[in-house]
């Protein structure tokens, strides 16, 4: 709809309130009257029940949240239906125009008669209540608008990220030592060379077929369990280069230090002790005494 539509709309809406709260005016007055207020009284108290039906119609276009919508909704209907009741009664009571009821009272039957009386005089309470509630919830709403980039989307909305591997363990860190000393014995074997080489991740940069589908539970345990191997020969690894540096410092660990130093039992250590001075041995050349003839 545009623009001049809308104001239409909105002028038309306003003139059936207008002539609506006129209609009801007599009615609210003389029920007014019989329930005790003065003139003066009796003329405002139109206002306050019609007025407030205007008011949270009012919040009800403006506000946004949902919960506040409903609020201002509930208290719409709640003195919509009150102003009607006091219009029946008016329509039902032909001495009410003419003055001439009996004062507080609106109906033959006594408790009729009482809940009409409660409900005429605690209207006035309630605009009080209900009016500074939705001034409240107005003046503190904040319209939500959604921001647009200069790409045109949305500002709200997450950034695409560059296709990256989900779900696959981190890369192992380079344990490689960097300053390792001329005729220093390696502390990998090839067996976890091998072994770290089979759990290494792919390049995240390079191409490959995404996911379709959640991984089963026999895969994410697998995965799992690779992941859990990959860390442990880390760990080998490390413990291993440690014991190296420290035997060609001459001064070796012992197996209970080793095995202090990386959580790990003395047992546990002294086999990562074992593979490095195996490893030694196999490295070093062995001479063969040849004889001579």
């Amino acid at each position: 709809m545009n623009r001049s539509g809308k104001t239409l709309l909105v002028l038309a809406l306003v003139a059936v309130v207008i002539m609506a709260f006129r209609v009801s005016w007599n009615a609210l007055r003389d029920v007014a009257r019989v329930v005790g207020a003065d003139a003066t009284a009796a003329t405002l108290y139109p206002f306050v029940v019609d007025g407030l039906m205007a008011l949270a119609l009012v919040a009800t276009l403006v506000l946004t949240d949902a919960r506040d919508k409903r609020f201002a909704l509930r208290v719409l209907a709640v003195y919509t239906l009150a102003s009607l009741v006091l219009n029946y009664v008016h329509g039902l009571v032909p001495e009410l125009h003419g003055k001439a009821v009996d004062w507080g009272r609106l109906a033959d039957w006594d408790p009729a008669n009482w809940a009409l009386v409660l409900l005429a005089t605690s209207l006035p309470v309630g605009s009080i209540y209900f009016g500074s509630d939705l001034v409240a919830k107005v003046l503190h709403h904040q319209p939500t608008t959604p921001v647009r980039a200069e790409d045109g989307e949305r500002a709200d909305e997450p950034a695409h990220l560059p296709h990256t591997p989900a779900d696959t363990p981190p890369d192992l860190p380079d344990t490689t030592p960097t300053d390792t000393p001329p005729g220093a014995a390696p502390a990998v074997s090839a067996q976890a060379e091998g072994r770290a080489d089979a759990v290494r991740t792919d390049d995240p940069h390079t191409p490959h077929t995404p996911r379709t589908g959640e991984l089963s539970a026999e895969e994410e345990a697998a995965r799992q369990a690779q992941f859990e191997d990959a860390e442990l020969e880390r760990v080998r690894q490390d413990a291993r280069r440690t014991y190296a540096e420290s035997v060609q410092a001459a001064r070796p660990l012992s197996a209970r230090a080793l095995g202090e130093a990386y959580g790990m039992s003395e047992s546990w250590a002294r086999k990562q002790i074992l593979a490095v001075r195996s490893t030694d041995d196999g490295d070093r050349p062995h001479l063969i005494a040849v004889g001579g003839q």
